[in-house]
């Protein structure tokens, strides 16, 4: 492949094939990385409260018709 550097960004090339621009920093790349890390554990820690409160509500419904029952 082959590169052209991106005019007044060291950090840019364009693959000159394809057209695309590539991002070459890789403390840039690290930060990424790092940041989706964080939010993919943000998201399964919402995901796993959503479970509980599902749960929670299931249980809450059950006592409900048990008092409207009579049990």
């Amino acid at each position: 492949m082959s590169y052209v550097k991106v005019k007044d960004r060291k950090d840019l090339v364009r693959d000159s094939r394809t057209g695309g621009i590539i991002n070459t920093s890789k403390s840039q790349y690290d930060e990424y990385i790092s940041n989706r890390d964080v939010r993919e554990k943000e998201t399964q820690s919402m995901k796993q409260d959503l479970d509980d409160l599902k749960n929670e509500m299931n249980e809450i419904k059950q006592l409900l018709r048990n008092l409207a029952n009579g049990n």
